[in-house]
């Protein structure tokens, strides 16, 4: 209003341990011997605290997986820390106030140590300690006395150590085995006897990785399912079912018997006889056992695994036991992201298509961006990653989620400047055009949406290396002689790489990633280097116009597929004069598909915005609303509750897919969130203005919608397009936050209107 305000409360904020120089500890492990590959060790020692405590904090990271205890209570609420990234090249580290876990005497602190990513078997090709063979951890408490004094705790050769724990083992794509009766009642307290535990050994030299904060919320429990049935298709064997498909574990609360050892399994889908379906599990054998020390009923947890299921099944108890739905809870777990966009439409399968999406984001943003979280892979792949990033950016605050894996992408990028196609790299894979380019692609998207320019001045140096090597295989006709993927899972293909050529998909994406290597450096201020590398996506472009289209927009050496046309559309890969025509012929092979997709996971995440900037919107809503295969509503009418990584990877009418990938919860086709934000609801980002600093409201009113609405909590405040259809009245409700400025496009022609800040209502006439 115009009036002064009074003074806020001062904000303060704290840093962690920045680098390794800070460290005073070392790293510690089990002296002896690791008894089997997936073994998880606990480690202790007491300690005096002398005074008053006025701050203490814990610095801990592991080689591996850690979970700390103070004086019986566990430390923090995080799970799979510090989670996974190029160990060799950088480790997070984790701080926790832990001022009120202390008390005046004797204090004990404790660890569990697993092998997780690190010295765990990672990677479906049989990889094995592809890091160590040994988790470690480095652990340091800094206290701080009312009196100004202090004192360091950290870890070094005063621990002590056992592998005779009650995890037995615990992988993450095999399960934990837990046997309750080699507990240690208060091993993580003070007056607990560890005589007989081992010596640790330790090591000050704390190596060559960077040693550096977390720079994203770590994995958390962010929600709890409660059982919806139960069932007992075999004699003994009870099958609960969460009603979702999800990531995490149970937690069981059930009775048991002294020395009873339970199994439990978990599947994403149930045979036709109602049995656990876990073929797609592949090698991973994603089972947990318990033992029971006592009779009585028991609550526990798996603690170093985690799971991709819908249905729990348990087995192991007497005859006479009968199930309840409380014996199981779902524990969802997944790095835990704030929720700042939502999506809403008049048609209920729209929003369960909404709802597949964030529960594929949720299941698969588990520290890194996982392909799947069921099976015997888990891994970044860059593909899929790239293809859902701007989907991503529209449901989660992942800006910084994206900006650490993207560190672990320069981290793991080739000499020769080739791109992994997992990150972190386990296998360095094929070439793979539409993979690697999640190098450029990802960058670009995420400052779009956050302003960010450091995520380009970050990772500039390995988008011109990503380039060099296009440049390299393109040799003097700019076509390049690639490997790779293809346009991988398109539906009716030969094979599972598509009919895409992988020459015209290398060409398409090396234009594509040479582009926005120019437009990062115009961006940047680097004016040379944004002149030189216009000047080369202006050839590769030409080249690739050159090579595969004729003059009337059709493509020539190549197969007509709706993936070459989209992208060449997209990319801006040919010259005005031709677009209209390879518009057509896209239009020509959806009709000739009888109004269906023939895309995979480089064509689809294009084609809704393709056709709706080519003016075929109709046609855009005709495949997004499609109902029978392939289209985003077949999934959902077979019962996905998820995104799937084949259109068909279940039917009603004919099973399961008979493929070896079969996953129920694969986020890449998801990539159509995009659209239902950024069209269907109307809130664009405009890469001119980025971080909605200026962004465009363009509600498109098509299919069998009267109504749809999407809010955005912005790096300014809070974006929300509405609209609601009644008779030929299209009414328009807008929200613009504080220092913005928004472009409303009508959908009916009506001239555009700028305005600023607050709430607007508009009316239009269709």
């Amino acid at each position: 209003d115009g009036n002064v305000g009074g003074w806020s409360a001062p904000a303060t904020f704290e840093l962690g341990l920045l680098s390794s120089n800070d460290w005073k500890a070392k790293w510690i492990r089990p002296a002896n011997d690791l008894p089997e590959l997936e073994s998880t060790s606990m480690l202790r020692r007491d300690f005096s605290v002398k005074g008053e405590v006025a701050q203490a904090r814990l610095y801990v990271t592991a080689k591996g997986l850690f979970e700390v205890h103070l004086n019986g209570k566990k430390v923090g609420q995080d799970a799979f820390t510090p989670g996974w990234t190029s160990y060799s090249k950088r480790i997070d580290t984790l701080t926790y106030d832990v001022t009120d876990h202390l008390s005046k005497g004797q204090n004990a602190i404790g660890a569990l140590l697993g092998t997780g990513w690190y010295a765990g078997k990672i990677g479906f090709r049989g990889e094995q300690n592809r890091y160590g063979s040994r988790p470690e951890l480095l652990l340091q408490l800094e206290i701080t006395y009312a009196d100004g004094s202090s004192a360091v705790i950290v870890s070094d050769e005063s621990w002590k150590s056992t592998f005779d724990g009650p995890i037995r083992s615990s992988s993450i794509y095999n399960g934990e085995t837990y046997d309750a009766g080699m507990e240690f009642p208060g091993w993580d307290r003070a007056d607990f006897d560890d005589k007989a535990w081992s010596k640790v050994s330790a090591e000050a030299d704390l190596g060559p990785a960077d040693l550096a904060p977390k720079p994203f919320q770590p994995v958390r429990v962010t929600e709890v399912l409660e059982v919806q049935k139960i069932t007992e298709p075999e004699e003994g064997r009870f099958i609960f079912d969460m009603g979702q498909n999800m990531v995490g574990y149970p937690e069981l609360n059930i009775p048991v018997e002294k020395g009873q050892k339970i199994t439990a399994r978990f599947a994403e889908m149930l045979n036709l006889d109602g049995t656990m379906y876990t073929d797609n599990y592949r090698k991973a054998k994603s089972i947990n056992f318990y033992t029971a020390a006592e009779t009585g009923a028991i609550t526990w947890k798996p603690t170093f695994t985690f799971h991709g299921f819908r249905y729990v099944e348990l087995s192991g108890f007497s005859k006479d036991v009968k199930p309840s739905k409380d014996w199981v809870k779902g524990l969802v777990l997944h790095t835990d992201l704030p929720s700042i966009g939502t999506f809403e439409s008049s048609h209920d399968k729209l929003n369960q298509l909404q709802s597949n999406i964030v529960w594929g984001q949720r299941g698969n943003f588990l520290d890194l961006p996982t392909d799947c979280p069921q099976r015997d892979e888990r891994m970044g792949w860059t593909g899929d990653a790239q293809a859902f990033c701007s989907t991503s950016m529209f449901n989660y605050e992942s800006h910084a989620f994206w900006k650490s894996w993207l560190g672990s992408a320069r981290d793991d990028q080739l000499p020769s400047g080739k791109i992994p196609c997992v990150i972190p790299d386990v296998f360095a894979g094929p070439d793979s055009p539409g993979w690697m380019d999640a190098a450029t692609i990802i960058p670009w998207d995420s400052y779009v949406r956050s302003g960010d320019k450091e995520l380009l001045s970050e990772n500039y140096e390995m988008m011109e290396k990503l380039v060099s090597f296009y440049r390299k295989k393109a040799k003097k006709n700019l076509i390049p002689k690639i490997s790779g993927f293809g346009d991988w899972l398109q539906p009716y293909a030969e094979d599972n790489k598509g009919d895409t050529p992988l020459p015209l998909l290398g060409t398409a994406f090396y234009a594509h990633s040479t582009q926005i290597l120019a437009d990062s450096a115009e961006v940047l201020g680097k004016t040379a280097d944004a002149k030189k590398y216009q000047a080369e996506a202006d050839a590769i472009k030409e080249a690739f116009a050159f090579h595969y289209f004729d003059k009337n927009g059709t493509l020539k050496n190549a197969p007509e597929t709706q993936t070459a046309y989209i992208l060449a559309l997209r990319f801006n890969l040919i010259p005005e004069d031709l677009r209209k025509g390879a518009a057509e012929n896209l239009v020509k092979l959806i009709e000739e598909a009888d109004g269906h997709l023939r895309t995979g996971f480089l064509g689809t995440p294009y084609i809704a915005q393709v056709l709706d900037e080519a003016g075929y919107t109709d046609l855009a809503f005709s495949l997004l609303f499609k109902e029978t295969y392939p289209s985003w509503f077949y999934s959902i009418n077979q019962g996905a509750t998820t995104m799937w990584e084949r259109w068909n990877s279940y039917t009603l009418e004919d099973g399961f897919n008979s493929e070896g990938m079969n996953s129920f919860n694969h986020y890449a086709y998801g990539a159509i969130g995009q659209w239902m934000y950024e069209r269907v609801a109307g809130i664009t980002p405009d890469p001119e203005h980025p971080g909605y600093k200026h962004f465009y409201v363009r509600p498109l009113p098509g299919g069998p919608l009267t109504s749809a609405k999407a809010e955005l909590e912005t790096v300014y405040g809070k974006v929300s397009s509405s609209w609601k259809l009644e008779g030929n009245m299209l009414s328009m409700d807008v929200i613009v936050p504080p220092n913005t400025t928004a472009t409303v496009q009508f959908p009916n022609g009506r001239k555009s209107e700028r305005v600023g800040p607050g709430q607007h209502q508009f009316s239009a006439k269709l």
